[in-house]
């Protein structure tokens, strides 16, 4: 049975870049599968960068908003706290027992702050694993991740591969679903759009905020009496992921006529993300101000959710030698 699962940290809003990279494209990929779709609130991950209760608590329910706000279908899909769900976390510790360190010590989230050791937590060096868990938990066949995340999925794969080969084929294994052309979203200054560079655009502000933000994007020194190149452009880059082909023709026309700069380029882009996320804004904001439902919605899915999880648990204590 096709299985389609992926989560996003809510460590902050979800952002353009976590819309268009992985909820968009997950839960398009969820309305082709009959099967129920499983989209997790990865508040464990969380705790790995940030320890504010409070904040925690605001931007789970954000990530829980984003989503409803983008389209997921409360009838047929499952969306859920992963702390909801502990078995994860025991599983996590089954599978940290089949991981050899190397592989852990390989990894991109490890490898990007591994200059500064004292600034690494175990729960940071683990991360891969318990992701691993999130994944194999529910047998889940299809992840929609970011281009990103590819490597983590691999190493879910390989961990897999080795538990199997000791116990059997008891975990599935799971194959990234990466949507090509929105894999990396440029962020406010050419980055890839991160939490952690601070240059994500963030749909669901206020619209002066919003229009500040559209505003800080960075662009090239070129002259306004001077022809544009859109193909270097981030700004453009961002506007031609949004629009309609017709509108990003005429915006490449734009950059190409002398005359035309970069300041009517940003308004344009404003005024299309309003346009384009209207309903979405809606929506975010109604949630936000009713955390009751958010609660119902949430709950609903991790009592649906849970009976999985613990089958699973019960198959791989047996297979361990954990129970009889």
């Amino acid at each position: 049975m096709q299985r389609i699962l992926t989560g996003i940290q809510s460590t902050g809003i979800p952002h353009l870049g976590n819309l268009l990279g992985s909820i968009h494209p997950a839960l398009a990929l969820a309305k082709k599968s009959p099967h129920p779709a499983l989209f997790f609130i990865a508040d464990l991950h969380t705790l790995t960068t940030q320890h504010h209760p409070q904040k925690i608590k605001h931007f789970t329910y954000a990530t829980a908003a984003a989503w409803l706000a983008a389209g997921f279908d409360t009838q047929k899909d499952h969306l859920y706290r992963q702390s909801h769900i502990p078995q994860v976390c025991e599983l996590t510790w089954y599978l940290t027992c089949f991981t050899p360190y190397p592989m852990l010590s390989n990894a991109h989230a490890f490898k990007d702050k591994a200059k500064q050791l004292s600034h690494v937590t175990a729960g940071l060096f683990t991360y891969p694993i318990l992701m691993a868990a999130d994944i194999l938990l529910y047998h889940a066949t299809h992840i929609p991740v970011g281009k990103d995340q590819q490597q983590h999925i691999e190493i879910t794969r390989d961990i897999a591969r080795t538990f199997n080969h000791q116990y059997g084929p008891l975990l599935t294994i799971p194959q990234a679903q990466i949507k090509q052309n929105v894999a990396i979203i440029p962020g406010t200054d050419g980055r890839k759009m991160s939490k952690s560079y601070h240059n994500t655009i963030n749909i669901f502000d206020p619209e002066p905020t919003l229009a500040k933000t559209i505003m800080q994007i960075k662009t090239d020194s070129t002259p306004l009496n001077q022809p544009k190149n859109p193909d270097t452009c981030p700004l453009f880059n961002l506007f031609q992921l949004l629009a309609t082909p017709t509108d990003a023709q005429q915006m490449r026309t734009n950059y190409l006529t002398p005359g035309y700069g970069y300041q009517a380029a940003k308004k344009e882009l404003l005024h299309l993300i309003l346009t384009t996320f209207s309903e979405q804004r809606k929506t975010f904001t109604h949630y936000m101000q009713a955390p009751h439902l958010l609660e119902k919605i949430l709950q609903a899915s991790e009592a649906k959710v849970t009976p999985i999880a613990m089958k699973t648990l019960s198959t791989l204590r047996k297979a361990i030698g954990i129970r009889p």
